[in-house]
């Protein structure tokens, strides 16, 4: 299946590890020009970035700073001149997991958590929304986690910040989608087999590959899959929907 992706310019946030770096390398392997941003981790996006090869850029992204939306598009248009496909992956965990009760959270934290994985993927998606406007064409995939609709204890204030996501895309499907073919969807992922993980998969996989339709958990190329397809031109029907990609749990 031609996904009608070559040509197009894609900025993948949180590219530099775990399922940010399997989407990159899948909207690459359609012949997509990929952004591919990090926060910390400079050397392994431009790892990632040679993997892909000369259609990557490696680009700055911080989803606590307000300035850092601003400057990743305006760098992805000077590199590409467009702005096709925005794909928020990135992710600040927080105190997530953490072992005291959400309520004794400190405000910095619980507040830094929700601004950082809300409001910093809703402002990137409001400076790409423009340029998809002037294009009619856009399409964008924000990735979320069964945090948000299966609950975790310590995880109050990051479930909080990705269904907030929810609400925001089916919205922006309807603003978006008058404007042209502008697509929104989230993709909410399950625990997940990465690179990055594999000490956590070996210590607590089988206890949520147990409850799993296929016995397993799914491997980060699994999961870049759909979001690949969703951010393409061959999806041009689903949109303001949430797709539980977690193995059937």
């Amino acid at each position: 299946m031609d996904l009608g992706l070559t040509g197009r310019t894609v900025i993948v946030t949180g590219a530099s590890g775990g399922i940010g770096r399997h989407i990159a390398q899948g909207f690459a392997a359609e012949g997509a020009n990929v952004v591919v941003t990090f926060r910390n981790t400079r050397d392994q996006a431009e790892q990632v970035a040679k993997e892909i090869g000369d259609k990557a850029l490696v680009a700055h992204f911080d989803l606590g700073d307000p300035e850092s939306s601003q400057a990743l598009v305006a760098a992805t248009l000077e590199w590409s001149g467009r702005i096709d496909v925005l794909i928020n992956n990135a992710v600040d965990w927080g105190s997530t997991g953490s072992e005291k009760p959400f309520e004794d959270a400190p405000d910095s934290d619980w507040l830094g958590t929700l601004r950082a994985n809300a409001e910093g993927a809703i402002r990137l998606s409001r400076a790409v929304a423009p340029v998809m406007r002037e294009q009619r064409w856009g399409r964008l995939v924000h990735v979320s986690s069964s945090i948000a609709t299966d609950g975790m204890a310590g995880g109050e204030y990051y479930g909080a910040a990705k269904a907030a996501l929810h609400g925001f895309s089916r919205s922006v499907s309807f603003s978006l989608g008058r404007d042209g073919d502008i697509l929104s969807n989230v993709v909410m992922p399950g625990f997940t087999r990465t690179e990055t993980n594999v000490e956590m998969a070996e210590a607590y996989g089988a206890q949520f590959a147990a409850t799993a339709a296929i016995g397993r958990l799914l491997d980060a190329p699994e999961v870049a899959g759909p979001i690949v397809y969703l951010g393409s031109a061959a999806n041009t029907g689903i949109t303001g929907q949430v797709i539980s990609v977690t193995g059937g749990t």
